[in-house]
């Protein structure tokens, strides 16, 4: 692999983008005797699983003595054997159930092949079946399903609040009085707005199960995060105490020879100097799959979108076509979450038997799913997490042989920063996975759906949490809810005549949606919330979708549908805004150390959107080639935010410096690097988080800055940032002030997210308001003295 490294420093492309490279070494197994039923410890032995890691052994022995687990180790690091081990014994000894549920049912259709298998082997009579329940099965299949009553169903969190939960009187009953053990595989993916519902369906779960006098143990199954136990506590809505955390890996692997490769910068050729804007990641990815494609190495690249996976295992085929490699480019592939289970399971099975030597992949491969061990992988951008990035580079490496991992920078600000900083990439700690069960915008739905599954009673405040009583006594007054009073005490149950369950999605927030549909043809080709399609489907707004980019024509919000045409357009667009934030209630506060009479705030705020106009880019350069006004409605969010204001001498300093453009550009500035930075703690995108900054707000009398959740009620991101916002502020002045452009760009001030056309924006000034709050001293910032 070092042969590697220094082979494509000496590539014709070269241009000095090795940023950082260094080896992470490998490492031996270590193992420990657990005692197993004998059909079990036969049918693993025929697969070569003769022993168990210390780390299966510690969760199996957990699980055995009646703890709920979480088992935090890196991918394939044999995480299934320590749920599977427990429930098939359960099964066999005494028809024990469990329920196992993935967030994809990609990984489901994994595990379903995989423990099959595993119980066909155990032979006649050993009560383990194994079935899955998705909501791509026919009606048929399902009640074939229902009718075989396997003791291992395997499902997902949707199917859970569609059709286990509201029917599990009349269907099943058989499951839920026998439910001894609940798997949560991936439970790190739920975080943000689905895991906040899914954490609140997982209280409905055990609020049922109580019903039936079935008290299961939970099996938690996490990629290395910050928080485990917290996380996966919140999730099933169980206490910390209750859980035993394994994980410390203990499985074998080989060394891994990592590489930050950052594209190079464009030249301003009028300034003579570097632009901040770099060539793209995906070329140079692509340049770097297909070489090393044709030096014998099997290869995974990693890239966000579907669109851009498809693409570039197009024009990587090509590419080695072009260069006599047709062999080659026959065993190039893409895949991506909307592939059929089996065009997945053809490139997963030729990924193991090598007859696929290079796959293009969005994050649907950074799951469990079994693909053996490749010999390199590459990162097209920094996935936005370090855990998922550390999950990717888990695909590369055969048993104990060295492997190959390449992170290529993207042009944005994480990316930048950590080609800068590649010691905060290695040693940083793990980020924190953020959901709020709490939220007081999805809680009333769950409240009512757990009122159709069971009667409601007052000490289900023990799962729904302090505000139940006040929820409860809303709905009541809307009419949701009927009021009984009984013998046994006050109950409520659902007064409506439709399931609540599918007024109801549990990966989104908003109702409203509107259609996106082919002017051609009629046909709808997507859908977004009402908040996106504003954003993204005004008129005149590029829409890419499936490799094909489309013109809004019409957006009719009567009918709630919008029109598109295909386009050959070479910009693209991002619109304009005007926004205001009113304060709400407070729910926290703290003074920084370096400045106490700066105030923190944490609380309820309510962000008034209006989308103005947009700009027309151009898709290479990113220059403004046009501006046109719109008219759309304003939007209302309700959410969470933590807040500043900008202490006076401060701000006098930032006016001397830089006049009201520079004291207007540097709050603006600070407020997007923190933004951009926060994945760096938390386990969010950029998207998830919004912000203002303000020179006068008239509530706090002062100019503030605002960082708020970007969905209704919040998920607990800007909580979490709040608790820890002198590290933020730190890390933003370091970031902006250690970028060597001028004015602001990309890797360090830029956001593709901006309503304000990213202006105003200043460097200088956001780098001494960051550094000045959080007690640090940088360079780049104003000097003493200094004046416009």
């Amino acid at each position: 692999m070092d042969e590697i490294v220094d082979w494509l420093r000496n590539r014709p492309y070269y241009q000095g983008q090795v940023a950082d490279s260094r080896v992470l070494p490998g490492r031996e197994p270590s193992f420990t005797d657990v005692a197993l039923e004998s059909r079990l410890a036969d049918a693993l032995a025929d697969r070569g699983i003769d022993e168990l890691y210390d780390h299966q052994a510690a969760a199996i022995e957990a699980v055995r003595g009646g703890d709920n687990v979480v088992l935090a180790t890196r991918t394939a690091s044999g995480k299934s054997l320590a749920y599977t081990v427990p429930a098939f014994e359960r099964a066999m000894d005494h028809g024990g159930r469990t329920l196992y549920l993935g967030p994809q049912n990609a990984l489901i259709q994994d595990q379903l092949e995989t423990l099959s298998a595993l119980a066909n082997d155990l032979g006649f009579g050993s009560r383990v079946s194994v079935d899955q329940y998705t909501g791509r099965m026919s009606d048929g299949e399902k009640r074939d399903v229902r009718d075989r009553r396997p003791t291992v169903l395997l499902s997902n969190p949707d199917m859970v609040h569609y059709a286990l939960l509201p029917h599990a009187y009349r269907l099943w009953e058989w499951f839920f009085s026998s439910l001894e053990l609940v798997v949560i595989d991936e439970v790190h993916s739920y975080r943000g707005v689905f895991g906040s519902q899914v954490a609140l369906t997982l209280r409905r779960l055990r609020r049922l199960c109580e019903r039936y006098d079935a008290d299961p143990q939970f099996v938690c199954c996490s990629a290395t995060i910050g928080n485990p136990v917290e996380h996966a506590a919140r999730t099933v809505g169980a206490e910390e105490s209750s859980f035993t955390l394994v994980d410390e890996d203990t499985s074998g692997r080989g060394p891994r020879h990592w590489v930050l490769w950052n594209p190079p910068e464009y030249s301003d050729r009028q300034q003579e100097r570097q632009s901040g804007r770099r060539k793209s990641s995906h070329t140079e990815t692509k340049q770097l799959f297909v070489d090393l494609l044709a030096q014998g190495h099997q290869t995974l690249a990693f890239t966000r979108a579907r669109q851009t996976a498809e693409r570039y295992a197009t024009d990587s085929a090509d590419e080695l076509r072009q260069r006599g490699e047709r062999d080659l480019a026959s065993g190039v592939e893409a895949y991506q979450a909307a592939l059929t289970n089996d065009r997945r399971r053809d490139i997963e099975d030729g990924l193991h038997k090598g007859d696929v030597r290079g796959v293009w992949s969005t994050n649907a491969l950074e799951l469990g799913v079994d693909v053996g061990g490749l010999d390199a992988v590459l990162l097209d951008g920094y996935p936005g997490t370090r855990m998922s990035a550390f999950q990717q580079a888990g695909r590369a490496g055969r048993g104990d042989d060295p492997a190959l991992v390449v992170m290529v920078g993207g042009e944005d600000q994480l990316d930048q920063y950590l080609m800068a900083e590649p010691d905060d990439f290695f040693e940083g700690e793990a980020e924190d996975a953020v959901a709020d069960p709490d939220n007081d915008t999805l809680l009333p739905d769950h409240v009512a759906a757990a009122a159709a599954e069971n009667w409601l009673s007052p000490d289900d405040d023990r799962h729904f949490g302090p505000t139940f009583p006040e929820v409860v006594g809303k709905l009541e007054t809307d009419g949701v809810l009927a009021r009984r009073d009984t013998a046994q005490g006050t109950r409520w149950t659902h007064a409506g005549e439709e399931s609540p369950h599918y007024s109801m999605n549990l990966r989104t927030v908003e109702d409203r949606e509107i259609s996106l549909r082919d002017a051609r043809s009629n046909e709808e080709i997507a859908s977004l919330s009402f908040g996106d399609a504003l954003r993204d489907a005004h008129p005149g707004a590029v829409y890419h979708h499936q490799g094909t980019d489309y013109e809004v024509t019409d957006l009719d919000l009567d009918r709630d549908t919008a029109k598109l045409q295909p386009t050959y357009a070479d910009y693209y667009t991002s619109v304009l805004t005007d926004k205001d934030v009113t304060l709400g209630e407070e729910h926290d506060r703290k003074t920084l150390s370096a400045r106490p009479d700066v105030t923190v705030r944490f609380g309820t705020v309510t962000v008034r959107e209006q989308i103005t106009g947009f700009e027309r880019k151009d898709a290479s350069t990113g220059e403004t080639l046009g501006r046109e006004s719109l008219d759309l409605p304003e939007t209302s969010l309700e959410t969470r935010a933590f807040y500043y204001t900008v202490p006076e001498d401060l701000e006098v300093a930032m006016r001397a410096h830089g006049g009201e453009y520079g004291f207007n550009g540097g709050i603006h500035a600070a407020e997007h690097g923190s933004i951009s930075l926060l994945p760096l703690w938390l386990l969010c995108d950029r998207g998830d988080v919004g912000g203002l900054s303000t020179p006068y707000h008239p509530e706090l009398d002062a100019p503030t800055v605002f960082v708020y959740d970007g969905h209704p009620g919040g998920v607990g991101i800007t909580r979490t940032a709040f608790e820890d916002v002198e590290a933020l502020l730190g890390q933003t002045a370091r970031m902006i002030a250690g970028c060597d452009c001028e004015e602001g760009c990309p890797a360090c001030v830029q956001s593709p997210h901006c309503g304000n056309a990213n202006d105003p924006l200043s460097k200088p000034e956001a780098a001494t308001l960051a550094a000045e709050l959080a007690g640090i001293e940088v360079d780049g910032g104003i000097a003493a003295g200094d004046e416009q």
